[in-house]
């Protein structure tokens, strides 16, 4: 009497004894017809039984073959029971904040989807900043994020890592009947006497507001006054048309009907992206999310820094930037994180 019978003939068995015929047993099994007749003879002989009566119009099942199909269906039931018991838990979906469904951040999620299992889910969420997203991270509520590092406090950055993915050249979001509009790119000093919306008012992105006081700082360039929370794109098109302003942004942006969207120049401001994650976060998507991020960092040339590029010196450190990069006209006397 056997006592080792493989689950492996047990399921060829079943599928012909199911089909009572071979072929569509073994596309069934996804396995070629010669092999699927060779389990069944190898079954037979642990058996020392017939199974099936074979001619060439038809596949019946003996009598040793009716007695053995209860039986093996109750013991390939057990074995998946078994299988299901000890089976891994699957991971629970890895929550990634995109702020906007465009730009880098997203980009690095969609090409990280496509490299995990299907049992591995990179759920996207869209906080409206970093220093928001940080209070979520700590929480536990929030796994991974993108934003300016060097933009939180000490205490926060401490229960954080992070790794620099991009910097960002930055741009200006304007009417498109504004004069400046016409031009291809434009010019920093030429925003002297402009009022930019940079999210004053926002304390969930208070390190993009404070990026914008040290890029206009002694530029002449003025902060739009503080205003609630904006969530929601649709939302923030509607506020901005209608209070007519005109927004600090980086060169991936939103489409806002009758704005046009300029990449800033001479210099470059930078805003740096980092990708965030709460420190001792285990998760293959956080890996997947990790080498896509590098990947496009080193073919797309994300964190080199053109020749005439702007970037304050806590960033440039946080970012691993070597070299010179232009800080502006007051940031010898700022106090980092002004």
């Amino acid at each position: 009497m056997p006592f080792a019978i493989d689950p492996r003939l047990l399921r060829a068995f079943v599928a012909v004894a199911e089909e009572l015929h071979f072929t569509r047993a073994a596309g069934r099994l996804y396995v070629a017809q010669q092999a699927l007749s060779r389990d069944i003879r190898r079954l037979e002989r642990e058996l020392g039984a017939a199974l099936f009566v074979r001619t060439t119009r038809q596949v019946t099942l003996t009598a040793d073959g009716e007695r053995l199909l209860p039986y093996a269906r109750r013991v390939l039931a057990a074995h998946e029971e078994l299988a299901a018991a000890f089976a891994p838990a699957p991971e629970r979906p890895l929550l990634v904040d995109v702020g906007v469904p465009i730009g880098t951040a997203h980009r690095v999620l969609e090409e990280a989807r496509g490299r995990v299992p299907d049992s591995c889910e990179l759920v996207a969420r869209f906080h409206s900043g970093l220093t928001g997203a940080a209070a979520e991270l700590a929480a536990g509520r929030l796994d991974v994020s993108f934003g300016r590092y060097a933009g939180l406090p000490p205490a926060v950055r401490a229960g954080l890592a992070h790794q620099p993915v991009r910097l960002e050249p930055m741009a200006v979001l304007l009417r498109a009947d504004h004069p400046l509009a016409a031009h291809a790119a434009v010019r920093l000093a030429d925003l002297a006497g402009e009022t930019l919306y940079a999210a004053a008012g926002n304390p969930q992105t208070a390190e993009w507001t404070q990026l914008a006081e040290r890029l206009f700082a002694g530029r002449g360039i003025a902060m739009a006054e503080p205003f609630p929370e904006i969530e929601g794109s649709q939302e923030f098109v509607r506020v901005v048309r209608k209070r007519g302003w005109s927004v600090l942004a980086s060169v991936e942006f939103i489409e806002v009907p009758g704005m046009v969207l300029r990449p800033v120049v001479d210099p470059v401001p930078l805003s740096p992206v980092s990708m965030v994650w709460r420190r001792g976060l285990r998760h293959p998507g956080l890996g997947a999310l990790r080498a896509v991020a590098g990947e496009f960092a080193r073919r797309g040339g994300w964190l080199s820094v053109p020749g005439d590029g702007w970037l304050p010196p806590e960033d440039a450190r946080v970012m691993g930037v070597t070299g010179e990069v232009s800080c502006g006209p007051r940031d010898a006397d700022a106090a980092p994180g002004r």
